[in-house]
């Protein structure tokens, strides 16, 4: 008879979002499969007074459009592609985040006798660049859902109470988004310091592959969350196609 295996089984793969997959990678943690239905997790983050603010908009009668109202033509899936596409670049070109290309050989040597000891490398600088990112990706996001908004209701009275439905889920969610997103550096900051306590004598070198992985890490969790930022975007996009 076979022996079992005292290997430990493999950890499951999570099935979900790019970005909660990610978060899940470098923090270890085992995320439940399932759960709640998402109405079920839904109310739990909507409090009692919002709830009634979003029931009122949902039961009211759809607004009257306004008459002879011009319609700007624009190209709106242009605008949010370009500003998408800038707030990338600011991702991937970002200096603390960019790789650094490996030195010629005797290219940084001055001559002098003894060489500087290198600096302890902080997480302070990732921090800081990692706030002011997404404090760019809300701003760029809520002007643009603002502007859409304001297109939908140009259009019928129907899309101009989805955009009040949408104005609505911002604000009722906005807080619980806010404190779920701005967790994130806490758990870069913690992967970071894992790999540089693994990389014993290699933690001082900035060239070194640890260092690498983690700006690799980082902005591949940046982008997933423009990627969740830019879904309501995505959302209102498709219902100016739709009309």
């Amino acid at each position: 008879m076979r022996a079992p295996s005292l290997d430990s089984p493999p950890r499951p793969a999570f099935r979900g979002p790019t970005f909660i997959r990610l978060l899940a990678r470098l923090t270890d943690d085992t995320l439940p499969q399932g759960g709640p239905a998402p109405a079920e997790r839904l109310s739990q983050w909507i409090d009692w007074t919002r709830a009634v603010a979003l029931s009122k908009v949902l039961d009211a009668k759809a607004p009257a459009a306004e008459q002879g109202a011009q319609v700007i033509d624009r190209d709106d899936a242009a605008v949010c592609a370009k500003a998408r596409a800038t707030l990338l670049a600011s991702i991937v070109e970002a200096p603390e985040l960019v790789i650094p290309q490996p030195q010629a050989a005797g290219a940084s040597d001055d001559g002098d006798a003894e060489a500087a000891p290198e600096a302890a490398i902080d997480f302070a600088p990732f921090r800081q660049r990692h706030l002011a990112l997404q404090r760019s990706m809300q701003m760029a996001t809520g002007r643009l859902r603002g502007d859409l908004r304001d297109r939908l209701a140009e259009r019928s009275a129907e899309m101009a109470r989805l955009a009040e439905v949408d104005a609505v889920m911002e604000g009722v969610l906005s807080p619980r988004e806010h404190a779920l997103l701005g967790a994130v550096p806490a758990l870069l900051e913690a992967h970071f310091e894992r790999l540089r306590a693994a990389a014993g004598a290699l933690a001082t070198d900035p060239s070194a592959a640890w260092l690498d992985g983690f700006r690799r890490d980082m902005r591949g969790v940046l982008i997933a969350e423009l990627d969740v930022r830019f879904q309501p975007v995505e959302g209102l996009l498709a219902a100016l196609r739709t009309h």
